[in-house]
């Protein structure tokens, strides 16, 4: 089960429907188009995909997560899914 991280600092499990995430649910938790980067624990994270272009808050416990995987002047917007590898087909 993955682990929606809110721009809030919030976080709650995250359940599916099925065996993976369908692309409805993925899209409904981070509100739009979808981007998916791959952190260094193996992990997937999904993120809006126009999150800046949407001007959506900062999500800073999500940029830190991502820290080692984006460019030190990045950061990660909006609320995002972080899940294993296997949960996304």
């Amino acid at each position: 089960m993955g682990r929606l991280i809110r721009t809030t600092g919030e976080e709650s499990d995250y359940p599916r429907a099925g065996k993976t995430y369908s692309l409805e649910e993925l899209q409904g938790a981070v509100g739009g188009y979808i981007e998916i980067i791959s952190l260094r624990d193996g992990r997937l994270m999904v993120l809006n995909e126009e999150g800046k272009l949407k001007a959506l808050p900062p999500n800073p416990a999500a940029t830190l997560l991502a820290r080692r995987v984006i460019q030190a002047a990045d950061w990660v917007v909006g609320d995002v899914v972080v899940c294993n590898n296997d949960e996304v087909s």
